[in-house]
């Protein structure tokens, strides 16, 4: 018996395989970012680098499918609206978790390049501290814009 994907089933696969690229990613690229600071030669510095290619070739690219797949799956389905608590919940954290990225992530990560490049290596270690902390939160984050996606609470 031939089994028929529809529109939506294609558009949650792929919504999925994306959050488990983000998070995925932030749980690997967290344990290297340990592995650089209890380095003592010049691993910090070689991660830091790494991180102009990471974010915009593997996290960013994630997390706009995940948005636009999210957006076109409410948009496609006659069950699901935009005024439902767990859809506005989910795109409020993912919000917050856009901005830390953006804003806080993007210049701890700037900072270490910076301090890595100057050859200051305890600043670009603390920098690097400070971008895990943020990467932690949007970590915590995506957990729980997972448990809304599957608790749907306000149904």
């Amino acid at each position: 018996m031939p089994v028929a994907a529809t529109l939506y089933d294609w558009l949650k696969l792929f919504h999925i395989l994306a959050a488990m690229i983000w998070v995925g990613g932030l749980v690997a690229v967290g344990a290297l970012a340990i592995q650089a600071l209890r380095s003592e030669d010049d691993a910090v510095a070689r991660f830091v680098a790494s991180l102009r290619v990471i974010g915009p070739l593997v996290f960013m690219p994630a997390m706009l499918a995940v948005l636009g797949l999210g957006i076109w799956l409410v948009l496609d389905s006659d069950a699901w609206e935009f005024g439902q608590t767990w859809i506005w919940l989910a795109l409020s954290l993912f919000a917050a978790a856009f901005l830390v990225g953006a804003i806080f992530q993007s210049r701890a990560a700037i900072s270490a390049q910076r301090a890595a490049a100057a050859g200051d290596n305890r600043e670009a270690a603390r920098q690097l501290r400070r971008w895990s902390w943020g990467m932690l939160l949007i970590l915590l984050l995506l957990v729980v814009i997972t448990w809304d996606m599957v608790i749907k609470p306000g149904l």
